[in-house]
């Protein structure tokens, strides 16, 4: 029975944290319907900046924050080479990603890996101190998980946030309200990336340690993550998409987690998610309601 409490609290704790990233995803793909290749740079953007600044003594909580500036600039610059500059969106999202993989091995120093055991984190200071052991991580990762997901579903009630919708569904709609679809497409990705940035420091800080490489395939557990809990909540009115989402990390993050204690070397877990995902796809083709469907109730 410790067994399966540890693995239900592991997957509790890793969904809740990618589940961040899906939010931030949802954005960029369900709303704005933009397929955002940069998020496998801004992940590890997040790690990797969070380890540099507390390595230097800076405030845990304060990483965070930076965390999430620095991904959302990085996510303005996806929007610029498109909106501004003419340059595709998939291939928008390449050089950023790949222009990220220099910044972030400069953001360590240089090395691959750059852990910072023993330092102050979000998770051994402060309340997260006092929570009971073995589930003070998991309280503090679903809090702030939360609070990202209601911060979103906030924004997205306001007149931008509708205009941003609006971005994705009905560019012509936004320009009849004197807006810029261009601009406000800037605004959700940056808000996208910036959520991503955000899961990658939390991952960072629960690891104590940032790795460059931790952004390869990224990109395909966030859409997986959006794709399942869309497609599995959609008929569910009380379930708002940004919660849809983050129950689909979850039940991905589940998936894997089975998949290895069954005995699936770790070698095949890349493809793993890979199939993960190609279902999640073939699977949402079944619903004859379209994919935008479904933000409309936000």
């Amino acid at each position: 029975m410790d067994i399966i409490s540890g693995l239900v609290i592991n997957v509790l704790e890793e969904g809740f944290i990618y589940g961040i990233m899906a939010v931030g995803v949802y954005i960029t793909y369900s709303v704005l319907d933009f397929p955002d290749l940069s998020v496998d740079g801004t992940f590890p953007l997040g790690m990797c900046l969070t380890a540099m600044l507390i390595t230097a003594g800076v405030n845990p909580w304060l990483a965070c924050v930076a965390a999430f500036v620095v991904g959302a600039a990085a996510g303005c610059i996806t929007g610029f080479l498109h909106v501004k500059l003419g340059i595709t969106d998939l291939l928008s999202g390449i050089l950023v990603m790949t222009g990220l993989y220099s910044i972030n091995l400069a953001l360590t120093g240089g090395s691959a890996v750059l852990p910072f055991y023993n330092m102050p984190t979000i998770f051994n200071t402060g309340l997260a101190a006092v929570l009971p052991s073995g589930y003070g991580l998991v309280i503090m990762v679903a809090v702030i998980c939360i609070v990202v997901k209601l911060l979103i579903d906030l924004y997205l009630k306001t007149q931008s946030g509708m205009l941003l919708r609006a971005s994705g569904d009905n560019p012509q709609y936004v320009v009849s309200q004197g807006r810029d679809p261009g601009k406000m497409k800037i605004i959700g990705l940056a808000i996208g990336n910036g959520c991503t940035a955000l899961s990658g420091c939390i991952l960072a800080q629960q690891t104590e340690s940032a790795n460059v490489a931790v952004g390869t395939g990224m990109v395909v557990m966030a859409l997986a993550s959006v794709i399942i809990g869309m497609n599995l909540f959609k008929r569910v009115s009380f379930v708002k998409p940004t919660l849809a989402v983050i129950f689909g990390a979850i039940i991905y993050k589940a998936c894997l987690a089975i998949a290895m204690q069954i005995g699936l070397p770790t070698n095949y877990l890349k493809l793993l998610m890979a199939v993960i995902f190609t279902i999640a796809l073939v699977g949402g083709k079944l619903f004859p309601e379209r994919r935008k469907k479904n933000h409309a109730e936000s």
